[in-house]
């Protein structure tokens, strides 16, 4: 596939320049169901570097954003503990697309439909650059992980678990 040259808007990158957060564009060709093995392929970067955006609901259905290494899964027993649920679990994709504005496999924390809490796994700030869906599949944007909690405000969670 040839890759073009330079990627669209989407509601993520307006969100980061209106944000002033410094970010490159990496496009890739997007495989339905191939999450952040493929585009961690595709770029030729480590996936743990490679930070998902996954849409949670707690008991009463209310939304909130877990952002995740791509190489690790979220303990969902542990989220709720340290967020203070008694439980929680990932929404379905229709839940999590009228939350989000985003398509699944698009999803970003930036620029979404609905201002929402988000829980950043915490050793994900000791990577010295990350690549996270810039708004759209088969689109990633690095930045440095400290903009996420200057433009974002997570919770820092420890909730990874290995695949």
């Amino acid at each position: 596939m040839s890759k073009k040259e330079h990627a669209s808007e989407t509601p993520a990158t307006q969100y980061l320049r209106a944000h002033q957060v410094a970010f490159s564009t990496h496009l890739y060709f997007y495989e339905e169901h191939g999450g952040t093995a493929v585009s961690a392929r595709e770029l030729n970067v480590d996936e743990h570097a490679v930070v998902k955006t996954l849409v949670f609901e707690n008991e009463a259905a209310q939304p909130f954003i877990v952002l995740m290494h791509g190489d690790c899964k979220v303990s969902a027993k542990e989220l709720a503990r340290q967020a203070g649920c008694k439980k929680v679990e990932p929404c379905k994709p229709e839940v999590a697309h009228r939350h989000t504005g985003f398509l699944v496999g698009g999803t970003s924390p930036f620029g979404t439909r609905k201002k929402m809490p988000v829980y950043l796994e915490k050793s994900i700030l000791d990577l010295p650059l990350i690549y996270i869906n810039g708004g759209k599949r088969g689109f990633l944007v690095g930045i440095h992980p400290h903009d996420l909690l200057r433009v974002l405000q997570p919770t820092t969670v420890s909730v990874a678990l290995e695949k």
